[in-house]
């Protein structure tokens, strides 16, 4: 095995942040970075301080809501959204930066990643918005599926 490239080390470090997600439906990771610096993480969960779904149930699941639907029943955040609120909370500008996600990100993402500045997502598994894609693309934010993970079939999909 060789020296990862950047986009691959990245992605092995996203893999590893979404080993602490506590959702029970998928554990996803985010990763910003500017520079070759990794800038702020984060993974799926809820807000700090509340109980997590590992430990009292998905509100999602028990109702039988399909995936990407009524995330409003949800008391996570997504991974993206905890990496931009991360770094917030420590004042650290994420402008300019590159994201690095174990999924392609919702609609609601997409436009905090817009409003954040970032300008380049790399993405691992796909996840089905197309609106998602649509206004990444219309704010010129450059998408790419990191090219170490398999598109085909279901595999391309993100893992549930």
């Amino acid at each position: 095995m060789g020296r990862p490239t950047w986009d691959e080390y990245f992605m092995e470090v996203t893999r590893v942040v979404a080993t602490r997600a506590t959702c029970l439906r998928r554990q996803l990771g985010a990763v910003i970075v500017k520079d070759k610096r990794i800038l702020a993480t984060g993974y799926n969960g809820p807000p700090s301080g509340l109980a997590h779904c590992i430990d009292i149930g998905c509100l999602r699941q028990e109702k039988g809501i399909p995936s990407g639907e009524r995330f409003e029943f949800c008391r996570g955040l997504h991974a993206e959204q905890n990496a931009i609120i991360q770094a917030a909370s420590y004042g650290v500008s994420i402008r300019d930066a590159v994201i690095y996600t174990t999924c392609r990100p919702c609609v609601t993402c997409a436009k905090m990643i817009i409003n954040a500045g970032i300008r380049r997502v790399v993405y691992a598994f796909d996840y089905p918005d197309e609106l998602s894609r649509e206004v990444l693309a219309e704010a010129g934010i450059t998408v790419e599926h990191f090219k170490g993970e398999r598109i085909d079939g279901d595999e391309n999909d993100c893992p549930a």
